[in-house]
């Protein structure tokens, strides 16, 4: 977490990345909080959305408590370097970013939430960074699978864009790009602040309602 110096802001390319490693990290079994599976496949009526809105332990939670959310995890995405630790991603040299990956249960909520839920859970505006954290780590990302959660997403983008404007904030920076592969964190890193009730959390959103989504 923590502040980092202005090197860390700039995204590595594919060239510069570190090589990563084959062997993906350990993954629990079962969800702290909520008891269901931490990894696919996941029950008929559950679809995954992957989103990025800074430090991962808070964004997790924001999550992990809206209604409808079969399961959570954080992890690593959009960058170039396979099975990442999470040294190597705040180091700012596998272009990853700290993401959430959702589970969600279609019967009870649907993607348009899950986006009002992120632009209202943190502040879009900020680059590579979110409040004190700094880094292309740190970025605001929605990492979408399909056409439709595409056209959603930017959809709700441009309709944030404007609430947004009219209150004063600049432009948004939300990467949007299409899901590559996700990488699931150290264990210790999952559902961080259930375990850790008094441990950081970074986020923060801007008080400006995500209407019309």
């Amino acid at each position: 977490m923590g502040l980092w110096g202005p090197s860390k802001t700039v995204m590595v390319t594919v060239a510069e990345a570190l090589p990563g490693r084959s062997e993906a990290l350990p993954v629990p079994e079962r969800h702290e909080v909520l008891g269901t599976a931490m990894t696919p496949p996941f029950p008929m009526g559950v679809e995954v959305a992957i989103f990025g809105l800074g430090c991962f332990w808070g964004a997790e939670r924001l999550f992990w408590t809206a209604p409808g959310i079969y399961s959570t995890a954080v992890g690593y995405a959009g960058g170039f370097t396979p099975n990442p630790l999470y040294e190597e991603v705040c180091s700012a040299r596998t272009g990853h970013a700290e993401v959430v990956l959702v589970a969600y249960l279609t019967d009870e909520t649907d993607f348009s939430a899950l986006l009002r839920l992120f632009w209202e859970g943190h502040n879009p505006t900020q680059g590579m960074r979110q409040g004190n954290d700094i880094g292309t780590q740190y970025r605001s990302a929605i990492l979408w699978s399909g056409e439709a959660q595409r056209d959603l997403a930017l959809a709700s983008r441009d309709a944030y864009q404007a609430q947004l404007r009219a209150k004063g904030f600049g432009a948004i920076t939300t990467e949007i790009a299409e899901a590559g592969p996700f990488y699931w964190a150290e264990p210790h890193h999952q559902q961080y602040l259930a375990k850790n009730p008094g441990g950081y959390c970074g986020l923060g959103g801007t008080g400006v309602r995500c209407a019309g989504v």
